[in-house]
């Protein structure tokens, strides 16, 4: 199970490690910590050095209520800073966060090698177009509503099924268009209630009938602080373990704000 990134076979048979940089002021754990580019480098060759294989950034805050930013501020916020890292650090394989097509296209013609789309190509009717035009990887993920109300009522008559539904469309759609390299991700936390979590998790298996990579992104969410009655902060144990029960589901990458401790569940995990 490979992806091609700018050239290179990416092997996700032996799982990989993703880490977030966010650029906004205000994503729900980590917003406005990087506030200049020695910081964000910093950062960066931090998660690289502690194994993360792609680095996702993001410049549209998408934490539940969030607010709506324009697109020229999201390309301000990234591309200046895709273009320093891939300056900086000449092997990297960056992911760029967006559901807007423009943001996507330009990302990747500064460096970027991947998409990263929380909307599945719901937000933006050119997204699949723009992904075929590339021909780069694309993370197709579900989401329920939008950033700004998709935890007001999220409902679903049969979760696993309905998702498993969305995305043989997405991926049919795709197909049509001659993108080769499709990753799916559940969405935890968009548009879905804590139970609707738990039931991704625990049946996260059952997407690999769709037979492409799956990536999970549950690092520091409130499904795991919540029932805890802990913070943000205080969740990287509970990220630790929702990481192995998803790694021991069959993901391919996980998505983090902590690479050392996924990489380390994963090695674990793989000794199995």
């Amino acid at each position: 199970m490979t992806i091609n990134c700018k050239g290179n076979l990416v092997d996700l048979s032996s799982p990989k490690v993703m880490g977030i940089l966010n650029l906004t002021p205000d994503s729900f754990y980590d917003g406005g910590k990087y506030k200049n580019e020695k910081e964000i480098l910093v950062q960066v060759e931090k998660m690289l050095e502690e194994g993360a294989t792609f680095i996702d950034v993001g410049g549209y805050s998408s934490r539940p209520g969030a607010q709506h930013i324009s697109e020229e501020e999201e390309l301000n916020r990234v591309v200046s800073i895709i273009s320093l890292l891939v300056k900086e650090f000449s092997e990297i394989l960056i992911s760029i966060d967006t559901f807007r097509s423009k943001v996507a296209g330009e990302a990747v013609q500064t460096g970027a090698a991947l998409i990263n789309d929380i909307s599945g190509g719901k937000m933006d009717e050119n997204m699949f177009a723009k992904v075929a035009e590339l021909q780069v990887p694309y993370i197709l993920m579900h989401m329920q509503g939008t950033p700004q109300n998709m935890q007001s009522n999220p409902s679903y008559t049969d979760i696993v099924q309905e998702l498993i539904l969305f995305f043989s469309e997405q991926i049919f759609k795709l197909r049509s268009l001659m993108v080769n390299d499709v990753v799916i991700d559940v969405g935890f936390g968009f548009g879905k209630t804590i139970a609707h979590n738990y039931e991704l998790l625990k049946k996260l298996e059952l997407f690999s009938s769709l037979e492409v990579p799956v990536l999970t992104g549950v690092s520091r969410k409130s499904m795991l602080y919540k029932p805890l009655g802990i913070t943000a902060n205080e969740a990287l144990n509970a990220t630790t373990v929702a990481n192995t029960i998803a790694l021991l589901n069959g993901t391919n990458i996980l998505r983090v704000h902590d690479v050392k401790q996924a990489v380390e569940a994963v090695q674990i995990v793989k000794s199995l």
